[in-house]
């Protein structure tokens, strides 16, 4: 048996933790002499806590043990006491410094191990980074101290100090010139000929020197874009930040923010909005505010910045806008050329709504106007101005309009402009005007030469003929406003011409062309309502949803609707419509006659309001709008009055739009959007966005035959018959608006498998951009679509599908029996007298009295046609003008035309004649 003895009392040193065990009360042995925990051989106390100050015994307790036993490095006096083989393993992997952490031999305070503080071997070294940090416990051992905090932060910024110091000793100034000089942009025919060269080298633009500037002109600039830019340094360390944290969120870009960095970006860096050209701006701006004098700034900037309309720096946009040279402005223009570098696009008095139709003349002027008397008190805010000059300028100086660009004569300027606005709306990424007057693009286009010439002399064969400004013509109409005016003034004509099924545009007409001061673009404008050229959506949607009266079954071109004069209309619920007196709304037609109840298609064919004014109402003037929209029609702000007259042509799409939709049924329902680019290239390389638009089925193939069909007949016996000189197959609808005062447009829209064009013509003020009644327009006292938009349309077609089959249109197979208006009367039934020995046969038998349909009917031809009364161009379309208007409670948009046809007592004006 082995010899038992108590360990001798151990030093109360140990370290902290030592120290407080020491403080603790011993732990009673466990009554009935059981086992003692067996501790470390030798070593600090045990981790393992109060328990570790019991006995190192190995065998069993025979008395108390020793309060300080279990401290220090062994016994204080005498051998080393015998423990047992247990103890000695753990002595061993003690001295031997085991991965795992044990009582007495680690690190931790009051141990002999490596780095204890126990009494045997005394304090160990802390680590070099003291982190996790030494000496702590749970979450403090993880919590920096406050000097490792600061090491980092100023490590941090010296390292940023460091890479920006080097990023500025290595940036250089880039050459000026060689980045800033612009090159032309080469514009292709669809065949890949050259149609013409615009832009880059002959960008508008002549420098000039810093004493050439007005000083009115620097100090404009100054106090709307930079205030601090006579003494700061060239940049703004608030204004970098917040850009760069926008657009690393994904926020709206932001521009340089002072001068200096909007004069680099201009004329040193690319303009793309990213992060590294935003560094490239922070440096190359720092280094040119400490190296370039503050006058030369100033002229670099004002030489390079864009003022819109193609002008480039202050000496081309003095006169651009006010035709100047820079040093004859005063300071009220100065202070409105300052406030179109926010942005011409929206703060060009002209207004550009072929970029961005919010940009108006009337909002950008109200724009302009506010900006520019800002701009005026900042200069005397910032003591640029006195107040008592101030006081002189109280009068918004109205710039001029824009001028025919060098080389950009004729059709050029609007092709060109067309393809500008593609490019712009379809690049990936975007290519602003501002790069396109930058030039170095090659944009080829659908445009065919010959088709866009044929079309021009079309229009112009019309003009000489026609209309001939002078007074040769007078105002025929009733208005006395316009009484002793001249009806040839003004007169505008626009065209388009879509392949149906693909959707390039091979040509358009926009206008006399840009030397003749006819800057909008006829072709893709919008503001002119297209009257009765609608009504082929309204029949679409009747055939294609039906009825609130036909029990979904689609209603045909053979159904039966009241044609008469002045009808009431009713809702979709059956209900009377108001007019704003508050009494029933009656539809009014181009005339006065009372046909009675005639088929759809005879009312199209002679272009009668009132039975498509009902219909639009029975369909539901949602389901019309959304058909139109189908067909190729922009949802735009004319589509969103639902007013009755809202069937018969109260939206203003462009011509271009119309063409589109009007291809969708010449393709059997195939829709696919209008396009003029089909390839754009810069510096060699492909630019994205510009593939083919897909082409869609949105209508069924039969229904949008049958809208052919039925359009067919209107070239082939009703009001465009004039298109009958094209010899060949061909379908197309007539449209004229009409208000108090003559006819406001005239439309044709026709088509042929091969080729869709919409022309149309009408009058504007150009300074109060509103329509002019066309009565006395070259010598007729109306006009119509079916007389000169017509033969436009139809001399322009025998040349553009000159040597191409006449294919014909695919058949239609009916749709369905008819589903006629309520109250309409029913077919009189075919009575057939039986055959005797003393009868002729019935087929040469004259039907009997009793098949005469009773007196109430309204009398109509055996073939259910209708003739109206012969007017002046009774030959070739069938109809005149209508009567006065009068508005319901919800009427239309005010604008330039009451409404979608002649003579409608409706919302929105009148209705469609032809």
């Amino acid at each position: 048996m082995s010899e038992h003895r108590r360990k001798p009392p151990q030093s109360p040193s140990g370290g902290r933790a030592a120290a407080r065990r020491g403080g603790q009360p011993p732990t009673p042995p466990p009554s009935g002499g059981g086992r003692r925990a067996a501790g470390p051989a030798s070593g600090g106390s045990s981790a393992a806590g109060p328990r570790s100050t019991g006995s190192r015994s190995g065998g069993y307790a025979d008395g108390p043990p020793s309060a300080a036993s279990g401290a220090g490095t062994g016994p204080a006096s005498g051998d080393q006491p015998y423990e047992g083989r247990a103890a000695a393993r753990r002595a061993a992997q003690g001295r031997g410094g085991g991965s795992r952490r044990r009582a007495g031999a680690g690190s931790g305070p009051g141990g002999t191990g490596p780095g204890g503080r126990g009494p045997g071997r005394g304090p160990g070294k802390k680590r070099f980074i003291d982190y996790p940090r030494f000496g702590k416990e749970g979450w403090r051992r993880w919590m920096p101290s406050w000097r490792q905090v600061t090491a980092v932060f100023v490590g941090f910024v010296g390292t940023i100090i460091g890479v920006a110091g080097i990023a500025y000793a290595m940036v250089d100034i880039p050459d000026v010139n060689k980045i800033a000089t612009a090159q032309n942009n080469v514009y292709y025919w669809a065949d890949g000929t050259r149609m013409v060269a615009a832009g880059g080298s002959q960008v508008n633009r002549q420098n000039i020197t810093y004493d050439q500037i007005p000083k009115a002109m620097r100090y404009a600039v100054i106090s709307a874009e930079n205030k601090t830019f006579e003494t700061d340094k060239g940049v703004d360390p608030m204004g970098i930040a917040r850009a760069l944290y926008n657009m690393a969120r994904g926020g709206e870009t932001q521009g340089g923010s002072t001068i200096t960095q909007q004069y680099v970006k201009n004329s040193m860096l690319d303009q793309s909005q990213t992060v590294s050209r935003k560094f490239k701006e922070l440096f190359i701006s720092i280094k040119v505010g400490a190296k370039v004098s503050k006058d030369d700034i100033i002229t670099g900037y004002l030489n390079t910045s864009y003022f819109g309309r193609g002008a480039y720096g202050i000496q081309a946009a003095a006169q651009t806008y006010y035709g100047v040279n820079a040093e004859q402005l005063d300071p009220s223009q100065c202070a409105v050329l300052a406030a179109l570098l926010k942005g011409p696009t929206y703060y060009d008095p002209n207004g550009n709504t072929g970029i961005d139709p919010a940009a108006t003349a009337a909002a950008n002027t109200a724009r302009a106007k506010f900006r520019w008397a800002s701009i005026l008190d900042n200069e005397v805010r910032f003591g640029h101005m006195s107040a008592s000059e101030r006081a002189k300028y109280t009068k918004f100086p109205m710039p001029q309009g824009p001028k025919a660009q060098v080389g950009m004569t004729g059709q050029i300027s609007y092709l060109v402009a067309t393809a500008n606005q593609y490019v712009e709306q379809h690049s990936k990424p975007q290519i602003t005007a501002q790069d396109l007057d930058r030039g170095g693009y090659q944009i080829y286009t659908t445009f065919k030469k010959k088709d866009v010439d044929a079309l021009n002399q079309a229009v112009d064969k019309v003009r000489k003929k026609n209309i001939k400004p002078g007074g040769s013509h007078p105002y025929l109409g009733s208005d006395p406003q316009y009484k002793g005016t001249d009806a040839d003034s003004n007169v505008q004509f626009g065209a388009a011409s879509v392949v149906p099924g693909d959707g390039a545009i091979v040509a358009i007409y926009g206008g006399a062309g840009y030397e003749h001061n006819e800057f909008n673009n006829n072709a893709d404008t919008s503001g002119v309502p297209v009257g009765s050229t609608f009504k082929p959506f309204v029949l679409t949607a009747a055939m294609t949803y039906g009825t609130n009266h036909s029990g979904g079954k689609p209603i045909t071109p053979d159904s039966k609707y009241n044609a008469d004069d002045e009808i009431v209309i009713k809702d979709h619920n059956g209900q009377p419509v108001l007019d704003k007196d508050g009494q029933p709304f009656r539809q009014k037609n181009e005339d006065n006659s009372m046909p009675g109840y005639l088929t759809l298609k005879v009312a199209m064919q002679n272009s009668i309001n009132s039975p498509f004014v009902q219909l639009g109402e029975d369909v539901g003037l949602d389901k019309v709008r959304a058909t139109a929209i189908k067909a190729g029609l922009l949802n735009n702000d004319s589509m969103a009055s639902l007013v009755p007259s809202f069937s018969i042509g109260t939206s203003t799409p462009s011509a271009i739009r119309m063409a589109d939709a009007y291809a969708t049924f010449a393709k059997s329902g195939v829709q696919v959007d209008p396009y003029s680019v089909t390839r754009v290239q810069h510096d060699g390389n492909d630019v994205a966005g510009f593939q083919k638009p897909k082409p869609h089925q949105v209508f069924d193939p039969n229904i949008a035959n049958t809208v052919t069909n039925v359009l067919q007949n209107v070239v082939q016996h009703g009001t465009g018959t004039v298109a009958l000189g094209l010899h060949r197959t061909a379908a197309g609808k007539t449209g004229t608006t009409d208000s108090p005062g003559g006819t406001r447009s005239a439309w044709f829209d026709g088509y042929t498998p091969q080729l869709s064009t919409t022309v149309v013509m009408f009058r504007q003020d150009t300074k109060k951009k509103e329509l002019l009644p066309m009565s006395g327009t070259g010598g007729n006292s109306s006009v119509h679509g079916g007389d000169i938009p017509a033969t436009i349309w139809t001399d322009y077609m025998k040349v553009a599908l000159g040597g191409m089959p006449d294919a014909g249109f695919p058949k239609a197979t009916k749709i369905g029996p008819p589903q006629n208006e309520p109250g309409a009367p029913l077919p009189t039934p075919t009575m057939t007298a039986t055959p005797t020995v003393t009868t002729p046969p019935p087929s040469t038998t004259p039907p009997p009295a009793t098949t005469t349909p009773p007196a109430t009917t309204p009398p109509a031809s055996p073939t259910d046609t209708y003739t109206p009364p012969c007017g002046l161009f009774c030959s070739s379309n069938g109809g005149g003008n209508g009567g006065p208007t009068s508005s319901p409670t919800t009427t239309a948009p005010t604008g330039t035309s009451n409404g979608g046809g002649t003579g409608g007592k409706g919302p929105g004006g009148g209705g469609g004649t032809p």
